[in-house]
């Protein structure tokens, strides 16, 4: 994969292209090669102009809605777990520099190094070329994702609805067990829900309730499947 297919599936050409090969340098490659610039200062402002857009876009798109629905549908949309997937489609994996570490215990498919990078080529976009080119490219990436979180309603509040259906069909509740790594700028937690002693789902996030919600996520869709398909052979 060249580095022209990021830019096209971003629908853009860099004027400086040093800025896009800054967005794909992660920490442990800049680490092993000297101590070079990394794409942290990127992604934290990608971060910030990614979450402008998708705040904007969700404040126009539900008039109706109170401010907790549009701050849960923000959430959704901009949690690791989906950063990451809109990353895959635009294979970022393949393109990003990584360290012989991250490289060897499959950093190219870790959903907080896909999605700081994507966070970053948004950043690079936003200095390359501005506001407007930068919310055009969010906008192609991420309006389908809007729309389909949208349509959801209440059921975006998974941890809800995980503790509903464990206590409805197992007499039970979830129970989340929380680990976190990195500097106090900058940690990183991780989730494990757990029904009866047994992990169902895990998450991760830069935030406790980011990284629960996206294991209940996965939770949900396991338990759901197994009650299923408990009924089914009853």
């Amino acid at each position: 994969m060249r580095t022209t297919d990021i830019e096209n599936a971003l629908g853009l050409t860099f004027i400086d292209r040093g800025l896009l090969d800054l967005a794909l340098t992660h920490r442990s490659w800049a680490f092993e090669a000297g101590g070079l610039p990394t794409n942290e200062r990127l992604e934290f402002l990608g971060d910030a102009v990614l979450g402008l857009v998708i705040t904007d876009q969700v404040y126009k798109s539900l008039p109706d809605d109170p401010e907790g629905r549009l701050a849960k549908l923000r959430a959704a949309i901009v949690n690791t777990g989906s950063l990451a997937e809109v990353a895959r489609h635009l294979r970022v994996g393949g393109q990003v520099k990584l360290g012989r570490g991250e490289e060897q215990s499959g950093g190219r498919d870790k959903d907080s190094i896909l999605a700081d990078t994507l966070e970053a080529l948004i950043g690079a976009v936003y200095l390359d070329q501005g506001i407007e080119a930068a919310s055009e490219v969010v906008h192609r990436l991420f309006d389908q994702l809007v729309g389909e979180l949208a349509a959801r309603g209440d059921a975006l509040d998974f941890k809800t609805a995980l503790q509903e259906l464990a206590a409805a069909e197992h007499s039970t509740l979830p129970v989340y067990e929380l680990s976190e790594e990195g500097p106090d700028h900058a940690k990183r937690f991780t989730a494990r829900a757990m029904i009866e002693g047994e992990e169902l789902g895990h998450g991760r996030g830069r935030s406790k309730k980011e990284a629960e919600q996206q294991a209940a996520q996965q939770a949900l869709g396991a338990l759901a499947a197994r009650t299923s398909a408990s009924k089914e052979s009853a």
